[in-house]
């Protein structure tokens, strides 16, 4: 089957997905009416009670109706999968809700919103996966009269659960826990259409326009190490929605409007008066910036002249805008350096952008009745609770804000962007800000139930110290500094090994930025967001553990087995049409069932955006493949050194298990090279 018919498949088989969510959705709904008729059956006059009996009727009759309908979509996918041969985007927990789900809505049609318990399983004892509603399921029926054990409920829910190409058996074990046992065919279809497509298809999912807010840095001003994780964190998640299939946006939000415009534009007509016609020699912008703050504190006459340029500069004067790109072009060209080595895209929209949106802005805002004068503000209330504080909208010299800007942004990217999801990526410090954003658009009508809006904070960058991370003289950490430092630490680290002796020149520069990059980006992603984290090179670049070190070399080494065996990649899809994957050895099946929850760790990564998951999964890749490696050999050779067998089933292992951790890099930002 071809690469576009498979892609085809998938498109179709989204919609499909898409069209089952919309049902469960009013499913939901119809589940909420039947529940609050319910409730007032027994508080209501006899001639209407026959009424909200007859509508209940009705109700459970139309939940049955799209029960039906979901099967019949969900029927249509499974049978295009065994069309086109590819399962490899199957969510397993997904699967596994749906069946059990089915089953005690069967048994127990009477209970609203059942509870619905999969969770995976650490000890293969107790099954791949299991089924834990039957404890809660048996309170929900004790509630309403009808006395049992979980034990009895699993019995229950467990006749009822339909065949299915993923589950080999159940078990019911203990009080009630259902115990589930993954089908090896399964894993096996999966991972030999993984090979023999050569790629990781995307779990099913909406497509949405998503825009991702991240980095944004301030013209004229460096970028340094508080900029790191933003910058990181932002471009990994836009990395997994693309690869989801999602239409990502990646905006630069940079500040580079304001009353610091006004003080650099001035310096600049005192220090190059022929600026219009000759391209100022700024070499220094940090050094320029400091001089005209210098100024600006100090000399009353400077700030006045740098307020009336800010003000002529808001009124796009030609003069002033020209002096204003000039300033920006230098301030974008060292930002676009530091994008380049860590390979990361993003479109610049700064403040200015927003200026007419802004004005725009609290004209409507102003018509609606939605500003209060505030001592002289014009403020913006979203929910008022004991928690909540209002935006400034309008300063009380007839300025605008950050939160000016923010509120103009975000109705501009949902009403004119036609964003679906809008994602923020800054320091947690700024959490409140945000609610109160999303607060008041909710108010406003800006956001809508259809939108998503999410606010992802993460902690501060620290030194050894334990003190937010800066220079021995107390300076903040310039960002191109640091990146040359991770360089410098690489490259120390490869002539420890002795690899510049093995690689060639150019091999050895491509695993010392590997390495580099790699290490500062995975030390970063590999931290839950929330917390703050040490920054140090000697704990990134050890090579043992969850560190990109390891896992650069774990898939280094896992791509020399076929490559010491003289097997090429599309060899390997050639003899994946006809050979079958090797899962005999509980060391294979292991590795095979922690490839195959790929899916579920990006669904799962969707929906709180906490990356740290995935480098725990691409770790626990890497240990499940090193026990399989030591225990089931791929290449067998004699005592001279000469391939004597070539285990083809576990060969095919080795590829997949190479395919979903490239994936994984590709989403994290890591560049894995052929040698290190």
């Amino acid at each position: 089957m071809s690469t576009l018919n498979l892609e085809i498949f998938h498109e179709r088989a989204a919609a499909a997905e898409q069209e089952i969510a919309f049902l469960k959705k009013e499913i939901e709904l119809l589940r909420q009416s039947i529940t609050s008729n319910n409730s007032k059956i027994h508080s209501v006059p006899k001639d209407e009670y026959s009424k909200l009996e007859q509508e209940n009727i009705k109700l459970k009759h139309r939940v049955a109706i799209l029960k039906r309908t979901i099967e019949a979509e969900r029927g249509k996918t499974q049978s295009g999968m065994k069309t086109t041969e590819t399962c490899n985007a199957t969510s397993i927990y997904d699967t596994l809700f749906d069946l059990f789900e089915k089953a005690i809505s069967a048994v127990y049609p009477n209970i609203s919103n059942p509870p619905v318990i999969i969770t995976s399983s650490n000890n293969p004892k107790f099954g791949d996966y299991q089924c834990n509603s039957a404890m809660p399921l048996t309170k929900q029926l004790s509630s309403i009269g009808i006395k049992t054990s979980p034990r009895d409920v699993a019995n229950n829910i467990m006749s009822k659960v339909e065949e299915s190409a993923l589950i080999s058996k159940l078990e019911v074990a203990a009080a009630g826990f259902i115990n589930i046992y993954l089908k090896q065919e399964f894993a096996q279809t999966i991972l030999s259409n993984l090979v023999k497509t050569g790629k990781m298809f995307p779990p099913y999912t909406k497509k949405q326009k998503v825009i991702v807010d991240f980095s944004s840095p301030n013209i004229a001003k460096e970028m340094h190490v508080g900029h790191l994780r933003s910058t990181i964190i932002g471009d990994s998640i836009a990395r997994l929605l693309e690869f989801l299939g999602h239409n990502v946006l990646r905006i630069n939000h940079v500040g580079d409007w304001g009353t610091q415009f006004g003080m650099l534009i001035a310096h600049l007509q005192d220090r190059f008066p022929n600026y219009l016609t000759v391209s100022p020699p700024i070499n220094d912008l940090q050094s320029f910036y400091k001089e005209s703050k210098e100024r600006f504190d100090g000399d009353e006459e400077f700030k006045q002249r740098a307020y009336n340029c800010v003000v002529k500069l808001q009124a796009f004067d030609p003069d002033m805008i020209k002096a204003w790109q000039l300033i920006c072009d230098v301030s974008r060209k060292e930002f676009e350096k530091v994008y380049a080595r860590l390979d990361i895209n993003l479109k610049e929209r700064g403040e200015s952008f927003y200026q007419k949106h802004m004005e725009a802005l609290v004209k409507e805002l102003e018509s609606r009745g939605l500003l209060e004068e505030d001592e002289g503000r014009k403020v913006m209330w979203g929910k008022r609770d004991s928690n909540q504080i209002p935006l400034t909208v309008v300063k009380s010299d007839g300025g605008f804000t950050y939160d000016t800007s923010d509120l103009a942004a975000l109705k501009q990217r949902i009403e004119e962007e036609k964003a679906d999801w809008v994602i923020y990526v800054t320091d947690a410090g700024q959490s409140m800000h945000f609610q109160v954003l999303k607060s008041c658009a909710e108010c406003a009508a800006i956001l809508k139930s259809c939108h998503r809006m999410d606010h992802v904070g993460f902690g501060v960058v620290l030194g050894q110290d334990k003190k937010k991370f800066k220079t021995r003289s107390g300076d903040t950490v310039k960002l191109n500094d640091l990146l040359d430092e991770g360089l410098r630490r690489a490259f120390d680290k490869l002539k420890e090994k002795e690899r510049d002796k093995v690689l060639t020149e150019e091999e050895l520069k491509m695993a010392q930025e590997s390495i580099a990059y790699g290490c500062i980006k995975y030390a970063d992603l590999s931290h839950n967001r929330n917390h703050e984290y040490v920054f140090s090179f000697d704990k990134m670049l050890e090579d043992k553990g969850n560190t990109a070190v390891y896992l650069l070399y774990a898939l280094t080494r896992i791509r020399s087995i076929a490559r010491a065996a003289n097997i090429s990649q599309e060899k390997l899809q050639e003899i994946a049409q006809n050979t079958p994957i090797s899962l005999e050895h509980e060391k294979e099946w292991k590795l095979a069932k922690v490839l195959i929850k790929f899916p579920d760790v990006l669904n799962k990564i969707v929906k709180d955006l906490y990356l740290h998951q995935l480098c725990e999964y691409c770790y626990e890749i890497s240990c499940a493949f090193t026990e399989f490696y030591d225990s089931c050999y791929c290449v067998e050779k004699n005592e001279l050194g000469e391939i004597v067998n070539i285990n083809m089933g576990r060969m095919l292992l080795t590829e997949a298990a190479a395919i979903i951790m490239e994936t994984c890099f590709s989403i994290l930002g890591l560049k894995p090279v052929a040698r290190m």
